[in-house]
């Protein structure tokens, strides 16, 4: 994973934003369509628009002006700063790599961008020591960041290398239109095959740290799951999960209050599982597929992870207890 020479010694422009309100945003607040149009936290498109550098129909834009059908957009976001960040030797397995994006299957355990505990020892540490010139692209804190898994997540990501690669990429993700399948151990005995759970998620209204199912000022959320294995001497089950939004914690949340905690998850499936999940230190949930358009070629890709080794021992323990071994 490494730049060109010829790379290695520009200065990157940035890269301005502008976009057509169509009705997904009509009556949203700027701040949070910009965050959303552009692929970058809210906090940095407030930033944007507090420095004058967001117009809207030409127009000075406030941050919590509402937007109509057909608004004209344009953010001109600045150089990207230095990044403060730490090149770390840490391993990487990848899957796939160009001069556009990098694709890797994360272990369970790795926090993907620096946060309060974890100043260092996270996937964005590694990717600036593999990648000379991704300081800056999405945000100086995630640079290359265009998705996040939870740090007990394993599985398939896709990291940007360039700003319009990652422009593209948050696009397809805010558009729905990334293919992203996981496979999920969980505790229950569904009596359908499948089914699906649209609930809204919000935070916690006690516990900022959590998210819940809530019914006041949530974000609309909706999750597809479909039995895989059953393991009914364990009271237990294989699922493969179909997210059609990306809300934070959305898996373990819908799961939990349909009655299907994973396995392995202390903060929502109270630490489901007992004597099965005993050497599991983190929730069953492995990111398995991850399919989107290349942002460059307009091929559609499509990625798979194995189960990692803890999940394929967790599998066949369930199975070993049904045969009775």
């Amino acid at each position: 994973m490494k730049a060109s020479d010829e790379d290695s010694g520009a200065e990157r422009e940035p890269l301005a934003h502008e976009f057509v309100v169509g009705s997904a945003h009509a009556g949203e607040r700027l701040d949070r369509a910009l965050a959303a149009l552009a692929g970058v936290a809210r906090a940095q498109a407030q930033r944007w628009i507090e420095d004058a550098r967001v117009r809207v129909n030409g127009a000075p834009a406030r941050a919590s002006q509402k937007l109509a059908p057909g608004d004209r957009v344009l953010a001109d976001p600045p150089a990207p700063a230095p990044s403060e960040l730490a090149a770390e030797p840490i391993a990487l397995t990848l899957l796939h790599e160009d001069d556009a994006l990098a694709v890797i299957d994360k272990p369970a355990g790795l926090v993907v961008h620096p946060a309060p505990g974890h100043a260092g020892g996270t996937l964005v540490n590694a990717l600036l020591h593999h990648v000379r010139d991704l300081a800056g692209i999405g945000g100086v804190a995630r640079p290359g960041i265009v998705h996040r898994l939870d740090r007990g997540t394993s599985g398939v990501m896709v990291v940007a290398k360039t700003d319009a690669a990652h422009q593209a990429l948050s696009k397809q993700f805010h558009d729905h239109t990334i293919q992203r399948v996981y496979v999920a151990f969980a505790r229950g005995a569904p009596a359908q095959d499948e089914g699906r759970i649209e609930r809204a998620i919000g935070r916690h209204p006690t516990d900022r740290k959590r998210m819940s199912i809530v019914t006041k000022r949530g974000r609309a959320a909706a999750t597809r799951w479909r039995v895989l294995r059953r393991f009914p001497k364990s009271g237990a089950v294989k699922l493969e999960i179909r997210p059609e939004t990306g809300r934070t914690h959305q898996i373990r949340v819908h799961l939990a209050a349909h009655g299907l905690p994973l396995l392995g998850d202390a903060t929502y499936g109270r630490a489901a599982g007992g004597a099965f999940t005993s050497r599991l230190a983190r929730p069953a949930l492995h990111a398995a597929v991850l399919g989107f358009v290349h942002p460059t070629t307009g091929e559609t890709l499509r990625f798979e992870a194995p189960l990692p080794a803890d999940l394929a021992a967790l599998e066949a323990t369930l199975a070993s207890a049904e045969r009775g071994a």
